[in-house]
């Protein structure tokens, strides 16, 4: 069922003139001089006017004199200055993007310098994978191999780690519904677990039932996919503090009797983007074998609608004992998450959740920028720094009291909805808050970057890997401690 790129990485200190090559890519800053491969072809595009290196500008060279490769292809990376993570991931994708619509077999990428050589590498294996490997014709090859000439041979591990990780995460988002259902899903997580060194534990529906998961329950009971819980646990610093992840898994939501019509239920495959995250970053950590422990906590379920499904008015308990008003069962991730937090605050006191949460998200902050929410500013600050140095984007949203009547119920603990249009995003927010007892939490809501309706320069159309790096940041900088 998963279908993942084959590229092996390697680096190569030949000086980028001589390494043979399909395509050989070179990023040029607009700010500085250049003195790479054809450098006489660049100064000719410069003085027309046809390349000023603008970030994303790709300019292709398609018989280059003087070196070994077939062929050349010029990326803009913007000025030096704006040197960060990002830019170097971002125009690395779109030149791999830009080579890989036909078959090819050695993609040769000239590091700008060796402190670039993760963002390059992990920007390379985004470029080369796209969704259409079930169409008769493929419209993206990924190439046999792919070399980062000048690349420090000291990060390759973890380019490696997190490139099959990105491509687990997407190929996770874009498989069609009927080859991915919570069972499918555990399934993969408990491979990927004997392949990279993390145990998982899956619960069916009857341990969900003992364990006091009514919330979860109520979603999928209108299904005939049965739900799972899958329990990712890895042990790199025994005796430690343990991160704790969290994803949402609704891996088809139809939105129950609450239906979405079809324009909104189309690309609805994607709402288990969050847990594709969470087992793809574990995956990575393992793999890295990083010095920390992690738990992380799968919820998934398909959210369908027959004559067992939830109804409007319904009354669920929660494992902590709360009780939840059904309001609209399209709002039905943070029903489920509801019982995983609960779960996952009994492991740890440092929670971080992954969710397709809400369309107020995204109208809020647009499709690029994640929602973080928390109940502790000085894990949040920690949380929001691992996402900027991952090169991904996400924006604070306040979650003081007076948005605590948001989720008021007359009839039970709270509701499910907010009641109204405002502060969509952050009503998810503080329906979730009522389910993490005393740990530090954190919610992202990744509705809008988690799924590309459309291709872009740095993205074919579909699941994106959204938080996938992040999540390694996050492992990398936790120590726990320094926050009890």
């Amino acid at each position: 069922m998963i279908n993942l790129p084959k590229t092996q990485f390697n680096t190569s200190s030949e000086s980028p003139a001589s390494v043979p090559a399909d395509w050989l890519i070179v990023g040029v800053w607009a700010d500085q001089p250049y003195s790479g491969p054809a450098g006489d072809v660049l100064e000719k595009l410069r003085e027309r006017g046809d390349f000023g290196a603008k970030p994303l500008e790709l300019v292709p060279v398609l018989n280059p004199i003087g070196i070994a490769a077939k062929r050349l292809l010029f990326v803009g990376l913007g000025t030096r200055a704006q040197a960060k993570r990002a830019a170097l991931h971002d125009a690395a994708a779109a030149a791999a993007r830009h080579v890989t619509a036909k078959k090819v077999g050695t993609v040769a990428f000239a590091v700008p310098g060796p402190e670039f050589t993760l963002a390059v590498g992990v920007g390379l294996a985004q470029g080369v994978q796209g969704p259409g490997i079930r169409k008769s014709a493929p419209t993206r090859f990924a190439p046999e191999s792919l070399l980062l000439v000048g690349g420090n041979g000291a990060d390759m591990p973890r380019v490696r780690a997190e490139s099959r990780a990105l491509w687990l995460s997407r190929e996770l988002v874009n498989l069609p519904p009927r080859e991915l259902y919570p069972e499918t899903f555990a399934t993969v997580a408990a491979d990927a677990g004997r392949a990279t060194g993390f145990d998982v534990e899956v619960w069916d529906e009857s341990r969900l039932a003992a364990e006091r998961m009514g919330s979860l329950l109520g979603v999928a009971q209108g299904s005939s996919r049965p739900a799972r819980l899958a329990i990712l646990r890895y042990a790199g610093a025994p005796g430690k503090p343990v991160l704790g992840l969290v994803g949402k898994g609704v891996t088809f939501d139809s939105g129950g009797l609450s239906l979405k019509p079809t324009d909104g239920m189309v690309d609805m495959k994607c709402d288990m983007a969050g847990a594709a995250a969470v087992l793809a970053g574990v995956q990575a950590i393992a793999e890295l074998k990083l010095p920390v422990n992690v738990v992380g906590v799968l919820a998934l379920v398909e959210n369908m609608l027959s004559g067992t499904a939830m109804k409007l008015g319904d009354v669920l308990t929660a494992r902590n004992g709360k009780t939840i008003e059904v309001l609209n069962t399209d709002a039905e991730g943070r029903l489920i998450l509801a019982d995983a937090l609960c779960f996952a605050s009994e492991q740890t006191k440092f929670l971080v959740d992954f969710a397709t949460l809400t369309g107020a998200c995204m109208v809020a902050l647009g499709t690029e920028t994640s929602g973080l929410m928390t109940n502790n500013d000085g894990w949040g600050d920690q949380i929001l720094a691992a996402v900027s140095r991952a090169g991904e984007r996400a924006w604070k949203l306040p979650m003081d009291s007076s948005y605590d009547g948001l989720i008021k119920s007359k009839v039970a603990d709270m509701r499910n909805t907010g009641g109204g249009r405002w502060a969509g995003a952050i009503a998810g927010g503080k329906f979730l808050e009522q389910f993490v007892a005393d740990a530090k939490w954190v919610h992202l809501d990744i509705a809008g970057p988690s799924f590309a309706e459309g291709d872009s320069a740095t993205f074919d159309a579909g699941g994106t890997g959204c938080m996938v790096r992040a999540i390694v940041e996050m492992a990398r900088g936790f120590e726990g401690t320094a926050l009890v």
